[in-house]
């Protein structure tokens, strides 16, 4: 049983409806090329919607274009009811939304608990200068920022890690380190770019199980790529498919399965 009761209690009550991420007709091109046509879709309030789709339907385009690093060359992206779609990236995370990558990208030389809290920087208010002298304030929030990343080490089971330099651990453990570290940002929404890529079965029911705590404890609704389908079909509210950065099919996961168009792109076909 986790026992991060702040970010329970965060979530406590959050009982809005209607959706918190928009995407509305986002084509995206570059040069001749199309990697988005008019792709639209939501997400509510507590959901997990999966993207799915074969190698280059322009599943981590979306992504990129969703928290800002690409722009798109029509539409626009809505977060909480507030046009983001010219934003700069770090404003788009100050406002909630945060991303992981394909990769992990952590810091090796670092301890776990380091690096979870390079997920607290924008939420620093103490000065460098104010840091170094130790003023009170900057103590105090040097260790509630700490405390704050002890309960993330304790919601993903990694406290026994805390002091270990991330390099010396394996694959699996550093993935969620990196869901982690997003995690420390306070977001109102997470974008997962492919977390299980990589990863053995094992590792892979653990961290379903994690992305799954966080969407029914800390209630964030989640964006997941993923391509283990099996994984997709266990853990979405609903599915999103997208083929030749088209979008295909918007449904549950069941019917998605049913979808001729679906399993004609990205499931294969029957037998």
């Amino acid at each position: 049983m986790h026992t991060a009761a702040k970010l329970l209690q965060r979530r406590e009550g959050d009982t809005r409806t209607g959706a918190l991420l928009k995407a509305d007709q986002i084509t995206l091109r570059f040069g001749g090329v199309v990697a988005l046509s008019d792709v639209s879709f939501e997400v509510g309030h507590d959901e997990l919607v999966a993207l799915i789709g074969p190698n280059g339907a322009g599943k981590s385009s979306l992504l990129n274009v969703l928290s800002g690093f690409y722009k798109p060359s029509q539409g626009q992206v809505w977060f909480e009811g507030q046009n983001v779609t010219q934003q700069p990236v770090h404003q788009i995370a100050r406002a909630g939304l945060a991303r992981t990558f394909q990769g992990t990208h952590l810091l090796p030389r670092m301890s776990v608990l380091d690096n979870i809290l390079v997920g607290r920087f924008m939420h620093m208010r103490s000065s460098l200068l104010s840091a170094f002298a130790y003023y009170p304030f900057a103590h105090r929030e040097e260790v509630a920022h700490r405390d704050y990343a002890e309960e993330i080490l304790d919601f993903l089971e990694l406290e026994h890690l805390r002091h270990h330099p991330v390099g010396t651990l394996g694959y699996g453990i550093r993935k969620r380190i990196d869901l982690g570290r997003a995690l420390a940002m306070q977001p109102r929404m997470l974008l997962l770019d492919e977390p299980m890529a990589g990863m053995n079965t094992e590792e892979k029911e653990d961290l379903a199980r994690f992305i799954l705590d966080v969407r029914d404890a800390q209630r964030i609704p989640i964006v997941l790529v993923e391509h283990d389908m099996g994984v997709v079909m266990d853990i979405a509210d609903r599915v999103v498919v997208l083929n030749f950065g088209k979008k295909i099919a918007d449904a549950s996961p069941q019917a998605v399965q049913q979808d001729p168009a679906v399993v004609a792109a990205y499931l294969g076909e029957s037998t």
